[in-house]
């Protein structure tokens, strides 16, 4: 059977995907090549998927190496954070109300994330794919990015020959060799980050206009999918909360239910689907599906999602983001206080922040240790 792994977006939030990938790393022998011939990811959850692929060490290895890079990342590393450089973002979109909304030199974003392009050339080596293909370590990576032309949710894949994209309703998956600019467009997070030019389109956050984000794993092969998820949404402790309302939404608190419905809500209903039809595939033998012309498969999956609510941990490390920011975070409401935490989470690119996180994910993964060894035995 062959095993996908599925990264979601969710900017700094995808540090607890780094968290589960560590324990991961632990439970599974420490000579493992990587377990997973299918590797997908988008948004941030893209960066760790090609951290994860690119590597040339086991699976210990490379997690270890990816580990370092989310512990000493700092926000300077991701964006320009400087008074002068929000008043420029905030400039750049003043002006392109007298250009018909578009940026004239470059597209319009509030931040300029320059510094990402060096991160990404430091810790993604792209010409080790091919290698990792040939060998038979690897069948297949995949980012998805959205077409803002197209309206499209586009999965640029990099794998074996023999393998060949598709088409279904809004969703696209077309062999290439993926680069920089693939990582870039998949993590730009719409009118916060620029987006991305390749070939004749411009392409942003591939989280939006995602309607099934395990999907592009089926379509590469996958039997069965090993699923990170980025808000405690599963857990039903969590269910119906309803905290005291002391003032109308902030619009840090409005933009981060649109973060929610676009890096969150599509991957939980997706997992649900996939659920839902595996219950009812089980519900009916494989004899008369084959006689029905189902061409249907059950497919096996375990989801690690946060046990606790990361907007409340992003509420409590606010304060370590540089003034600039914590002015800019506190101005708009994106605090504790403002009820706008959850917007902060997804920039919060902050060692104690990101830190915190991959603990939290390494103890969940750790509490399923068992499961995880059951997932990842040979069938």
């Amino acid at each position: 059977m062959k095993s996908a792994l599925v990264l979601s977006g969710g900017g700094a939030r995808a540090a607890y995907q780094v968290g589960v990938l560590q324990a991961l790393a632990e439970i599974l022998p420490a000579s493992q090549k990587n377990p997973f011939p299918i590797i997908c990811g988008t948004s941030a959850g893209a960066i760790n998927a090609l951290a994860i692929a690119s590597h040339t060490g086991s699976f210990r290895e490379s997690v270890t190496d990816l580990v370092g890079m989310w512990q000493n990342l700092t926000v300077d590393q991701v964006y320009k954070n400087s008074l002068a450089d929000l008043l420029r973002g905030v400039g750049k979109i003043g002006l392109s109300f007298f250009n018909q909304g578009v940026g004239k030199a470059q597209p319009i974003a509030l931040l300029d994330n320059s510094p990402l392009h060096q991160l990404i050339h430091d810790n993604i080596h792209f010409k080790n794919i091919a290698p990792a293909i040939e060998s038979g370590n690897l069948d297949a990576v995949c980012i998805t990015a959205m077409g803002y032309s197209s309206g499209e949710s586009v999965s640029f894949f990099q794998g074996k020959p023999e393998l060949r994209g598709w088409r279904r309703y809004h969703r696209i998956g077309t062999p290439t060799q993926l680069d920089a600019r693939h990582l870039l467009a998949s993590s730009a997070i719409p009118t916060i980050f620029p987006t991305v030019r390749i070939n004749r389109e411009y392409f942003g956050d591939g989280a939006l206009r995602q309607l099934a984000p395990i999907s592009p794993a089926l379509h590469l092969g996958a039997d069965r999918v090993f699923v990170v998820g980025v808000s405690g949404n599963r857990n039903p402790e969590h269910w119906g909360k309803r905290r005291p309302v002391r003032h109308s939404p902030s619009m840090a608190q409005i933009i981060g239910h649109l973060f929610n419905a676009a890096f969150v809500d599509s991957l939980e209903a997706d997992i649900e689907h996939l659920e839902r039809v595996n219950k009812l595939l089980n519900m009916v033998p494989e004899e008369k599906r084959k006689e029905a012309g189902l061409p249907l498969r059950t497919v096996e999956s375990l989801i690690i999602s946060p046990s606790q609510e990361l907007d409340k941990i992003a509420g409590r490390k606010v304060r370590y983001l540089p003034k600039t920011l914590r002015w800019f975070f506190s101005s708009t409401g994106a605090t504790a206080k403002g009820g706008g935490a959850t917007a902060a989470s997804y920039l919060l690119f902050a060692p104690q922040f990101c830190s915190e996180l991959i603990e939290l994910g390494y103890q969940d993964t750790m509490w399923e240790a068992d499961t995880v060894r059951a997932f990842f035995a040979e069938k």
